[in-house]
């Protein structure tokens, strides 16, 4: 579904991501961890059109997307779902998840999407007339997947969905997660929270100042030791 070959973004004269290659199958929930600074943010921000890539390819479901724009990128499957949540803080609920649609043209069938979110995240339809800046941090986080959910994309990147969440509100997002692959969604998750990442993922990439460090299966990462010492916190 993704294949990404050489890929090298710079900042200037810092080299942020150095050559990388991924593969991203259909269906499977891939994370990307590593800790700060690593460039797996910037590895998404790259991926969805958000910086311009130095070198290398990116292609999505047989077609080169390298240097499409953000829209383009959107309207061909993918959505990015930031750090930090970055929702519309004075806008409401409803608000926000209507301008995750902006690329759709069937803007009249939006009420399926609608249903679908509500039923994902039960409280945003409690809170669909509130402010987006009035919700807890847990709520926001879901506001923010729910937007990425409006494009229909096919492919959905998430960078730090459980960042500075209480620990029950993490296992929560996770389930969610796990729950929208298991209806068919190929995610890309960043996390620094590494072992609950792992845990849910198919396959997984570490990455080490700008490059990828190891890959392989989620199961046999989590005990790689070179993985648990330096990612996992064992």
């Amino acid at each position: 579904m993704l294949k990404i070959r050489d890929l090298s973004v710079h900042y200037g004269k810092i080299k942020a991501v150095r050559q990388i290659d991924m593969d991203i199958a259909q269906g499977e929930i891939v994370s990307l961890i590593g800790a700060n600074g690593a460039g797996k943010s910037t590895t998404l921000r790259a991926l969805s059109g958000l910086v311009k890539a130095a070198g290398g390819s990116v292609e999505f479901e047989g077609k080169d997307i390298t240097g499409w724009s953000a829209k383009a990128i959107v309207e061909a499957g993918i959505s990015h779902c930031p750090e930090g949540r970055q929702i519309f803080p004075r806008m409401t609920v409803m608000e926000n998840l209507e301008l995750g649609a902006y690329t759709r043209k069937d803007t009249k069938n939006l009420s399926v999407e609608y249903d679908k979110i509500f039923e994902y995240f039960p409280v945003l339809a409690q809170r669909r007339s509130q402010m987006g800046g009035t919700l807890s941090g847990g709520e926001q986080q879901m506001l923010a997947i729910g937007r990425a959910l409006m494009s229909k994309p096919k492919l959905l990147l998430l960078d730090e969905p459980s960042l500075g969440l209480a620990p029950l509100l993490v296992e929560k997002i996770f389930e969610i997660i796990q729950n929208i692959n298991r209806e068919g969604m190929t995610v890309l998750l960043i996390e620094q929270n590494a072992w609950q990442a792992l845990n849910i993922a198919n396959r997984g990439y570490v990455m080490e100042t700008g490059s990828v460090a190891v890959t392989g299966a989620a199961a046999e990462l989590l005990h790689n030791d070179h993985v648990r010492r330096a990612h996992v916190g064992e």
